[in-house]
């Protein structure tokens, strides 16, 4: 009897709570912060421009593996999540609303704060970040094993454990040990300019699948171009992702490059997570063996799905709509 092909889809990255709110542009100018990007914080940094906003903030699970497998979870795949939390009311909520989205999680828990986002919301829905790692930054290289990666089809790795090269490491290593192959985000343009100098052999040493958008793109190969770019990125790797936003994405699998439509409707309420989303639905439809379209029809429809909400959690309904492509 055949071995039973695995299916399972497993993260690892930062634990984090997403704090969103909908605010001006005058607010962030007031607070003398810059619109866009992500700026690493401190705890009463998020609490201090909490209280300046009169505006009732929405509370979800996040980090990017962790969005990507929650998203995996909410398709009805086999999820797991791999973090470390606060023994603290925020840490308690992120365990259990991912537990609610079907992932099982291998979660450590730490005397450390659970790590928070503050992502302020400006009205043309593009996000500026305010991240505290907190106790997410306190996953230890030693305790990776290939035993988390257990039954593993794909070990979703996110590009931000790059800023801890020794977890970065013993990561790749545990998953490619239990057979997994390995999805890389590269995470923004910061992280590839940060890592420049180990990035491009951990790619061909290690990752099967790699995404990038057209800013990490352009950082990893240098080519504006997104031909060239695609074709760069797929040196290395089985699949190869360039995401170009709401023009949609490429994906080059087996010396071919398959144009991936957008899919079209209404226009975007907030971005947060559209990436991560699209990585769900994509690395969830190859490990269940379907074709690169179908794979990025519901890729497609993850991404904007999510772009129709606030924060990264897309609502009953709209998985609903998304299933009816299975």
């Amino acid at each position: 009897m055949p071995e039973k092909m695995h299916t399972r889809i497993t993260g690892i990255g930062s634990a984090l709570v997403d704090i969103l709110i909908n605010e001006s542009d005058q607010f962030l100018k007031d607070q003398g912060k810059i619109k866009g990007g992500m700026t690493l914080v401190g705890n009463q940094d998020i609490t201090h421009l909490l209280s300046k906003t009169n505006q009732t903030p929405i509370v979800v699970p996040g980090g990017a593996a962790c969005n990507t497998i929650v998203g995996v979870g909410n398709l009805g795949g086999d999820a797991r999540f791999i973090g470390r939390r606060g023994d603290d009311d925020f840490g308690r909520d992120f365990e259990a609303q991912i537990i609610k989205c079907k992932v099982e999680p291998e979660v450590s828990i730490s005397k450390s704060p659970t790590g928070t986002v503050l992502s302020v919301i400006t009205p043309d829905a593009q996000r500026s970040m305010f991240t505290f790692l907190g106790a997410s930054t306190e996953l230890e290289p030693a305790q990776m094993a290939a035993d988390l990666f257990k039954n593993t089809a794909i070990a979703v790795i996110e590009g931000y454990l790059l800023f801890n090269r020794d977890l970065m490491m013993a990561s790749l290593k545990a998953a490619k040990a239990a057979g997994a192959l390995i999805a890389l985000d590269l995470a923004s343009f910061e992280v590839v300019n940060a890592s420049e100098d180990i990035l491009g052999s951990i790619i061909k040493e290690y990752v099967d699948i790699l995404i990038a958008n057209e800013d990490e793109a352009r950082a990893y190969t240098g080519f504006d171009d997104e031909q060239k770019a695609i074709e760069t990125l797929s040196e290395h790797v089985g699949y190869a992702i360039l995401k170009v936003g709401s023009r949609g994405s490429y994906v080059s699998f087996d010396s071919k490059i398959t144009r991936i439509q957008p899919q079209s409707g209404n226009k975007p309420v907030d971005t947060t997570g559209a990436g991560d989303l699209w990585a769900a639905g994509f690395l969830f439809g190859i490990a269940h063996g379907f074709s690169i379209e179908k794979s990025g029809r519901i890729a497609s429809a993850c991404g904007y799905e999510v772009c129709q909400v606030i924060g990264a959690q897309i609502p009953e309904e709209g998985w609903k709509r998304i299933k009816a492509l299975l």
